[in-house]
């Protein structure tokens, strides 16, 4: 049953889920409440209307499981992708355990020179549990690499629901409308963060403006 509803929720991305992740999706499943935030610090809050409109925060230095795909749909390429990582997390490593999930994941994306659609190359990156971070287990996929990613300061605000092309545009403009001008702030390179697996309809994300560095 588990498994049907995860096909389901594939389908609506135009992704065909393959039988193998039966296992990997019972596991998370045993251990979804068993999820490593990663680490940040808060730098500020900024509110309206008595709610945290956006919220700036850094990020340290640590070790990501990352793939990149370039699928004709956006939904697509991090559905793939995270197929990668769950089986990664789940058995498909040097340790060959479960290496127990962090949140959020993230998705890198680029905006066109236009800014008016994504590029298709989306880079999905999981976070090494703390258990992991000096020696990450080797990933048996070789689409995975294990990345030593830089400190990040970001600018980040809340959105519930479906992950597309058309909701991350206007979450992107939504939040420079919020926000104005920033000359610190980079423009064509978002990150959005995501809390909840693809199963659940309102799921919490985030949109992440870069600051430059």
């Amino acid at each position: 049953r588990l498994f049907a509803h995860w096909e389901a929720v594939a389908s609506t991305h135009r992704v065909s889920l393959p039988r193998d992740m039966a296992g990997p999706i019972a596991q998370m499943a045993r251990h979804r409440h068993a999820r490593e935030p990663v680490p940040y610090v808060s730098l500020s809050q900024h509110g309206k209307c008595e709610e945290a409109a956006y919220e700036e925060r850094r990020y340290p230095a640590g070790k990501w499981a990352c793939v990149t795909m370039g699928e004709p749909m956006y939904e697509q390429s991090i559905s793939l992708s995270f197929m990668k990582l769950m089986r990664y997390i789940c058995k498909e490593n040097s340790v060959g355990c479960h290496l127990g999930m962090t949140v959020p994941v993230l998705n890198e994306i680029h905006l066109t020179k236009e800014g008016t659609e994504l590029e298709r190359e989306v880079l999905t990156a999981y976070y090494l549990p703390g258990a992991f971070q000096q020696n990450p287990p080797v990933p048996m996929d070789p689409e995975i690499h294990i990345t030593e990613r830089a400190p990040l300061r970001v600018i980040t605000r809340v959105f519930y629901g479906m992950t597309t092309e058309e909701t991350i545009l206007r979450e992107i403009n939504l939040f420079w409308e919020l926000l104005g001008p920033r000359e610190a702030v980079l423009r064509g390179t978002y990150i959005v963060a995501s809390y909840e697996n693809p199963s659940i309809p309102q799921r919490r994300n985030e949109i992440w403006f870069l600051c430059q560095p």
